[in-house]
């Protein structure tokens, strides 16, 4: 079992059972592990048209291949289940140092199942598992359970949910190690549904390595390669993600003010230079992680707290018109502390305040609330984010994500987002091909499952017109499958700037075994993303939800480097299902399932037709 530990846990808090499973290792090599793995437990044993909040969802928690082996950027794990937001499968990625420690528990993954009949927090200490009572801690903050399960069980880490996981808000996240978010898709909610408050880990066990002088040398070799890289080994490293707010601003691709604009002249106030300047504490690494892209910055208050990503600046900041660090760093604060997705909380504030712009959110709604909707109010964003964890006044509207949002006012087309998630930092009217991966991102509105920032801005692997449509399609297919790769071995897809698909294929096979060529290991991905869109297929999203909002594909840019343009998705997206393997609808070949070893789940191609 080299790689993989070789075991699963099930844990069914209906009737408090645990039980461990052998590892069935063909099938964790065929699909990789954590994302692959957790997809197609998802496909095997959930219902067809499970309602996600419900007891029949499961919810897998999933170790890749290298994590926790000593090759760069191991530390990554992934979250599984049905989404509550958007319906689809919810595949949310996380870093840190609970993966690994729990990998050292002796188990790849744990699958839940059930809902506990009332609070319940989970404890593994290598083949030690327990079933413990949460009532004490269930409304408790991220860094209130995580202090109190830290002080209880020496040198262990922590994974939970805040008030807003428990309060079943549609866009809560799973935390770890306080400021680690699995983020996206309301994976909160539905470990909230089940009445699981945390998980402690504390493991002894190794990765067990194919090849241990070859993984020295590969490891070596990698980190050499990411620390001479300009991204990876400098503008990472120095400015974390923040970097990209100055480049994105300078393309014309900074969306402002719910994407109305895509250029400002104050983006300097929020920069990564500026953080860097006047906040910065300092640096704040994963498990063995070269790149160090992760903050702890000092609050106005002088507490020191985890900081913000560049997505998270953009939301709260740019795309609510606020430039004051200070609120922008609290917000982001609370976020983790209540356990909220930033991506969405900022933007779906963004959109409240154009839905108030315009005259369909009325004062008498909000004035019990003492709060403002008005475009640059640095105490809104931070007053309004309190108000959507605790599912308080005009907040409880707010947390059920700015689709449903806007959709209540009759004005759906204001929502910024693909299949009701909310899309990210990067306007797609600019760069082209990265509005295929919105558009098509079987998780919904996504920006990191398929970067095409890092060819068509920052010229990775080779530097491509953002405007031009030419080969967007084909480029975008292989970023996705790629980034399904990277996410299922349990490596960070920011190792891609230095890395390639020869160095992931290096250390797959220098850890687990020599399985993979180049590839075999891409159709790998492709395998994972295929059986993603099967699952999303027998949920009843088709073609129809592969689409961008009406703004970005007929309301050119208004200002700055990108003035005058928008996607051109109508033609690209016909494109993508045919390089795909794909028909016009957007349903997979059978002769492409058959490629890609996915024969059995061809029963679903006739629910999709």
């Amino acid at each position: 079992m080299y790689g993989y530990m070789g075991k699963m846990l099930r844990i069914n808090l209906s009737d408090r059972s645990v039980k461990v499973e052998e590892l069935d290792l063909k099938m964790a090599q065929k699909y990789l592990g954590s994302r692959g793995l957790g997809v197609k437990i998802m496909m095997d044993e959930v219902p067809v048209n499970v309602d996600p909040l419900s007891e029949e969802n499961k919810m897998i928690i999933a170790t890749g291949a290298l994590t926790g082996a000593p090759v760069p950027t191991s530390g990554r794990f992934m979250v599984i289940t049905k989404s509550p937001l958007t319906g689809t499968i919810a595949i949310a990625n996380s870093g840190g140092y609970w993966g690994p420690n729990f990998k050292a528990t002796g188990h790849d993954a744990i699958i839940f199942e059930g809902k506990a009949n009332k609070p319940v927090y989970i404890y593994i200490e290598d083949d030690k598992i327990e079933i413990k009572d949460a009532e004490e801690y269930w409304g408790m903050t991220v860094s209130e359970f995580t202090g109190a399960m830290e002080n209880q069980y020496e040198k262990s880490k922590v994974l939970c949910i805040g008030p807003a996981g428990e309060k079943l808000s549609l866009m809560a996240a799973i935390m770890n190690d306080e400021d680690r978010a699995a983020g996206r898709g309301g994976v909160g909610a539905v470990m909230g549904s089940k009445n699981l408050k945390g998980i402690v880990v504390k493991g002894s066990k190794k990765v067990q390595l194919f090849d241990e002088e070859r993984t020295k040398n590969v490891s070596k070799e990698k980190i050499k390669i990411l620390r001479e890289d300009p991204v990876a080994g400098e503008g990472l490293p120095s400015y974390g993600s923040a970097v990209l707010v100055n480049i994105m601003n300078e393309s014309g691709v900074l969306p402002v003010r719910n994407f109305q604009k895509s250029y400002t002249d104050n983006a300097d106030l929020i920069s990564g230079e500026t953080m860097t300047e006047k906040h910065l504490v300092r640096k704040h690494p994963c498990f063995r992680c070269p790149i160090a892209c992760g903050r702890v910055i000092k609050l106005a208050d002088g507490s020191v707290v985890g900081g913000p990503e560049y997505e998270s600046i953009w939301s709260y900041g740019a795309d609510c018109d606020v430039y004051d660090y200070d609120a922008i760093n609290e917000a982001n604060r609370l976020c983790n502390d209540y356990g909220l997705d930033t991506i969405s909380a900022g933007a779906t504030i963004a959109c409240a305040m154009e839905l108030y712009e315009k005259g369909y959110i009325k004062d008498e709604e909000i004035e019990e609330d003492n709060l403002s909707l008005n475009w640059g109010d640095e105490k809104a964003v931070v007053g309004w984010t309190k108000k959507m964890a605790l599912k308080e006044g005009f907040g409880a509207k707010l947390t059920e994500g700015s689709y449903r949002l806007a959709e209540s006012y009759g004005v759906a087309e204001l929502s910024m987002s693909v299949k009701k998630q909310e899309i990210a930092a990067y306007d797609p009217r600019g760069v082209q091909g990265h509005g295929i991966t919105y558009a098509v991102n079987n998780r919904g509105g996504c920006h990191i499952k398929g970067y095409m920032i890092s060819p068509e801005i920052l010229g990775y692997p080779e530097k491509l017109d953002r405007f031009s449509l030419e080969g967007k399609a084909e480029y975008a297919m292989v970023f996705h499958d790629l980034t399904a790769v990277i996410d299922a071995i349990g490596l960070c897809v920011f190792s891609t700037f230095g890395l390639g698909l020869p160095d992931y294929v290096d250390m797959y096979n220098v850890v687990c075994g020599d399985i993979y060529n180049d590839e075999s290991l891409l159709q790998a991905g492709e395998r994972i993303w295929n059986l993603e869109k099967l699952f999303n297929l027998r949920e009843g999203i088709d073609s129809s939800h592969d689409k961008l909002p009406k703004r970005l594909l007929e309301e050119p840019v208004a200002n700055g480097p990108s003035k005058g343009h928008v996607h051109h998705l109508d033609q690209l997206l016909p494109e993508y299902y045919s390089i795909r393997g794909w028909d016009e609808n957007g349903i997979p070949k059978e002769e492409t399932l058959d490629k890609l070893g996915l024969e059995e789940y061809k029963k679903y191609l006739a629910l999709a037709k």
